[in-house]
């Protein structure tokens, strides 16, 4: 297994597993497959942009030259605050192992290296919305409930 930060050439193998992702998890049915097209389009300039810039790191966890977990990392930096050092935190989203290797220690493994990356780059924590179903998931890599943010929802 390889574990590395995500590349332009990547874009279509994670355009793709995140369709599935989301699939996965249509037990209604509401996305359909024609709108596969529309969203590749929509998804490719997003992971352009993001490879591209220094606010969103993907990391990739590969077996056999094909992409089988990932994580998105988006900094957030923070406003200057007068007597201390400012360091940005980190939002973790899209964490997905494919359905065939899962249980196999990829996903740990994935977040592990990326826990020790945040340490070393001196991020100030890794927040993550976890699903239901990934709670002791995360949990078992070392994340904890913290106080609830509040939030204003608009739609």
């Amino acid at each position: 297994m390889n574990i590395r930060k995500a590349e332009l050439e990547d874009i279509e193998q994670l355009i793709k597993m995140r369709w599935d992702f989301t699939v996965e998890d249509d037990v209604k049915g509401k996305i359909k497959q024609s709108e596969y097209i529309n969203f590749q389009k929509e998804c490719r300039s997003f992971l352009v942009d993001a490879i591209n810039s220094k606010q969103w790191i993907i990391w990739v966890a590969e077996v056999n030259e094909e992409i089988v977990s990932h994580i998105y990392i988006e900094l957030i930096q923070k406003v200057p605050r007068p007597g201390r050092i400012t360091y940005p935190f980190a939002y973790m989203t899209n964490v997905y192992t494919v359905k065939e290797f899962r249980g196999n220690g990829i996903g740990s493994k994935l977040i592990s290296n990326v826990n020790k990356w945040a340490n070393e780059m001196n991020y100030e924590f890794i927040i993550v919305w976890p699903s239901e179903g990934s709670i002791e998931f995360y949990k078992s890599n070392g994340y904890k409930y913290c106080n609830e943010p509040l939030e204003c929802v608009f739609n």
